[in-house]
């Protein structure tokens, strides 16, 4: 690992982020809580969510499977697909529309606490998840273990 890609990982630590001053800024919801992104991956999924429409949000989540045993799930649905018992935050990015998140409570187990960056890198680039909860990830990154 570079000095620079270690800069660039925020350490995570009792809920806050201690990030060196190169990292990129991270947001979190509205109130506070919810998934911490990074300034790439907000720009990135702002653009997404306007591609897909104002009636979509998206949900994050986790799902048995993968390399390591679970594995990070995104899609985009529609406002009626929440559930009851979901957890929604509202994001809103410098310059872009404001877009919500959806997590289910056992998801939130797993991923409370996780960031996500986007890298535009032609090698391993896309959404990159950074999970303190996880005790174990394989080498693409998609998949973890607790």
């Amino acid at each position: 690992m570079t000095p620079e890609t270690a800069t660039a990982s925020a350490t995570i630590a009792a809920g806050t982020i201690a990030a060196a001053t190169s990292s990129p800024a991270t947001f979190t919801g509205v109130d506070g809580k919810g998934i911490l992104i990074t300034e790439p991956a907000m720009k990135q999924l702002a653009g997404l969510m306007q591609q897909q429409g104002e009636a979509k949000l998206l949900r994050v989540g986790v799902r048995s499977g993968g390399c390591s045993g679970m594995s990070y799930t995104m899609d985009f649905i529609d406002a009626d697909a929440i559930r009851d018992d979901d957890e929604t935050y509202v994001y809103e990015p410098n310059g872009a529309p404001s877009f919500r998140v959806v997590s289910d409570p056992k998801s939130l187990l797993y991923i409370y606490g996780m960031q996500l960056d986007f890298s535009s890198a032609l090698i391993g680039g896309g959404f990159n998840f950074t999970n303190p909860n996880a005790t174990q990830t394989c080498g693409c990154g998609s998949s973890f273990a607790v």
